[in-house]
């Protein structure tokens, strides 16, 4: 039964499920709005009590008679502050914003980066008493984007827009395209056919559009980056069609969808092709310099470019309130309108 805001208590019963966060699943009112995932993920962040005992492990073994709680609380660090940072606003109303982020803006505070982030924005623009998932320095994030990667996201000002927004990204109905500037250009004559080199599964769909499917984890000796792995981690699910060839083949413009949201994931996936995002500082390093067919002007441009090449064009999800399809869209920014416009003209 509800605690408060958001809150839960969940009593084992006889017949659950022997792992934790299909137990709770099971015992949530339907009014919860949880998915599993979702309840995964608020036991990892340390959201669920047995007892006074935070349990972390999705995974974890329950008995009968055990009272579990499921707490999301408006704690918020007092390392956050206000700051006015100019946000550009696509759509705002009561519940939520819609934002076009520029590249190297980071989203959330962290380690090194506790402010000049979105969230100190947000803090600024809609006063602190925005929401949070459980003890998280993140309020208003239902989702992110990297640092270094532009384009439209949404953000939540209050805790039914949180608890929605947070619920369709679990439940992976909500549509997020993007575009990037990729090296190489990807195979486009094994349609109906299906690839799977190491842990890499690719599908060439009937449609155009080619499916990467490869779990992700966190790289085991670089912290800062994610990898495929053949083993463990997160299933992962990208969608790419190519749009444009561009510098006589040597790079271009392609069209992504997640179907699942991991760190990093459209980045590892094209690295994990061979076709790594041009201007990624992080993967696809050793092939960051285009072959000489390309031309001095195209290699240079690519070489030259600070971040990687990577825009969320479009999102769409269901309005946490009414209900209705809300679909957004941005435009390049300048520094990718510039290469594109640049390497169209090689094209020619």
């Amino acid at each position: 039964m509800p605690l408060g805001t958001l809150n839960w208590e969940v009593k084992i019963g006889a017949g659950a499920p022997a792992r934790l966060d299909k137990a709770l699943a099971l015992g949530l009112p339907d009014d919860a709005g949880l998915s599993r995932s979702r309840i995964s993920e608020l036991i990892r962040a340390g959201c669920v009590r047995l007892g006074p005992t935070i349990v972390s492990e999705p995974d974890a073994k329950i008995e009968v008679g055990q009272v579990y709680t499921i707490e999301n609380k408006r704690e918020v660090s007092n390392k956050l502050r206000p700051e006015d940072i100019p946000l550009k606003i696509i759509y705002e109303d009561s519940d939520l914003i819609v934002i076009d982020k520029p590249a190297g803006l980071v989203v959330h505070p962290g380690r090194g980066n506790w402010g000049g982030t979105l969230v100190n924005a947000l803090l600024s623009h809609c006063g602190e008493d925005i929401p949070t998932l459980c003890h998280s320095n993140r309020p208003g994030i239902v989702h992110r984007l990297d640092k270094d990667t532009s384009g439209v996201m949404v953000t939540a000002k209050t805790e039914r827009a949180m608890l929605s927004l947070s619920t369709q990204f679990s439940n992976r109905t909500v549509a997020r395209r993007y575009h990037a500037l990729i090296r190489g250009l990807p195979k486009t004559n094994l349609i109906g056919q299906h690839v799977q080199a190491n842990a890499v599964k690719v599908n060439f769909e009937t449609n155009g559009w080619i499916c990467i499917d490869a779990a992700i984890d966190r790289h085991p000796s670089h912290r800062l980056r994610q990898s495929v792995v053949q083993t463990g981690g997160r299933d992962a699910v990208t969608r790419i069609r190519p749009l444009q060839s561009l510098a006589d083949g040597a790079i271009s413009l392609v069209e992504c969808k997640l179907e699942t949201g991991r760190t990093h994931q459209i980045r590892v996936h094209l690295e994990s092709l061979g076709h790594p995002v041009i201007g990624d500082q992080t993967y696809g390093t050793a092939l960051r310099l285009l072959p000489e067919t390309a031309g001095r002007e195209a290699r240079d441009a690519a070489a030259n470019f600070s971040r990687q090449a990577l825009h969320a064009v479009s999102l769409e999800f269901l309005h946490p309130t009414s209900g209705k399809k809300m679909h957004f869209e941005s435009d390049y920014p300048r520094d990718m309108r510039h290469l594109l416009s640049l390497l169209s003209r090689l094209s020619a």
